[in-house]
């Protein structure tokens, strides 16, 4: 029988995990688009620019890899 590794654990770099986990907050909460969704709001309300949104995702990204890097109490 042949082995099923789509679900075998692959070690991933923290920075890989930050990113996975941003790309989920992200996309769940529309975060840094200015539009609430799901009951979750970004900063601020309206349009936002390009530059703002790129902003936006960058400091969830450190912020996501900051608690990624954190030692275990």
């Amino acid at each position: 029988m042949a082995e099923d590794t789509s679900e075998t654990p692959v070690s991933k770099s923290p920075d890989e995990l930050a990113l996975e986990l941003t790309k989920f907050i992200a996309v769940t909460t529309g975060y840094g688009k200015g539009t609430p969704m799901a009951g979750f709001g970004g900063k601020g309300t309206g349009s936002r620019s390009a530059e703002e949104y790129a902003d936006s995702l960058l400091e969830l990204f450190n912020r996501c890899r900051t608690v990624i890097r954190k030692e275990p109490k």
